[in-house]
């Protein structure tokens, strides 16, 4: 399927930017406007997520071919690629199937592995929440804090509410289709080919989504890989240290 692609700016090689789970391309707006000085850059909604629109299915192999579809419309014969965990698992799956489309990777904090299930809370919390009973964002917090702790996180999902003319709220995901496909969304990639083109993961220190017996997987899917870390920074390392962020970024893809 096409997806919602909000182009930057026409500067350069084409930089794809994909969001990650219960996310959106404008989560990543503010580094979308840095990277375009350098770059046409082009920020994505999966399926299922922001303006996007809405199919069974969250398969690595669905997102990817969704990616795929859409470059294709827009005229990218090939891309660098920034994907921050759900949308680094599907980078990376594009790079393994079409690796022609892929000039460099960034997988932001997320490795090719089998997780273990850990948005349950959000699930439960988000699934409490009555849309037609809330008054407003303040009210949705204020139930959604039994679950989720960090306000960060919780801003972070509330930023889904959508509220219309006539003060109904909505919500902008399909929850439904993301809980359905959230066993594939955590499982791990496998190709018999690896991608032979080079790849920067970039992890937080204080996140525990890049390990180190993760990294046999990652080589031997991504051989030309090199890994570093982002220092006092967790899974939003992005948004935690910003100008730390870009600068790896541009010295990696500007090599």
């Amino acid at each position: 399927m096409k997806l919602f692609c909000k182009q930057y700016s026409e500067n350069g090689d084409p930089l794809i930017i994909l969001h990650g789970l219960f996310g959106n391309q404008g989560n990543w707006g503010q580094h979308a406007k840095i990277f375009a000085n350098t770059f046409s850059v082009y920020g994505m909604d999966h399926r299922n997520h922001g303006r996007s629109e809405w199919e069974d299915g969250m398969s690595y192999a669905e997102l990817a071919d969704d990616v795929s579809e859409t470059m294709q419309v827009h005229q990218i014969e090939s891309a660098h690629l920034i994907g921050h965990s759900m949308g680094g698992k599907t980078a990376m799956q594009l790079a393994l199937t079409n690796p022609q489309l892929v000039k460099k990777l960034v997988i932001v904090d997320i490795a090719p592995v089998l997780y273990k299930p850990h948005h349950e809370k959000i699930f439960e919390g988000l699934d409490t929440l009555n849309l037609d009973l809330i008054d407003g964002r303040q009210d949705a917090d204020e139930i959604l804090e039994e679950f989720v702790d960090e306000k960060g996180v919780r801003d972070f999902l509330l930023a889904n509410l959508l509220k219309d003319t006539d003060g109904c709220f909505s919500w902008r995901m399909n929850l439904d289709a993301i809980r359905e496909g959230y066993t594939d969304l955590i499982d791990g990639l496998k190709s018999e080919t690896p991608f032979e083109g080079k790849v920067l993961f970039i992890k937080g220190q204080k996140s525990d989504y890049i390990l180190k017996k993760y990294e046999k997987e990652m080589m031997a899917l991504f051989p030309n890989a090199e890994i570093q870390e982002i220092k006092e920074a967790g899974h939003w390392l992005h948004a935690e240290q910003p100008e730390l962020f870009q600068s790896t970024v541009y010295k990696f893809l500007k090599d």
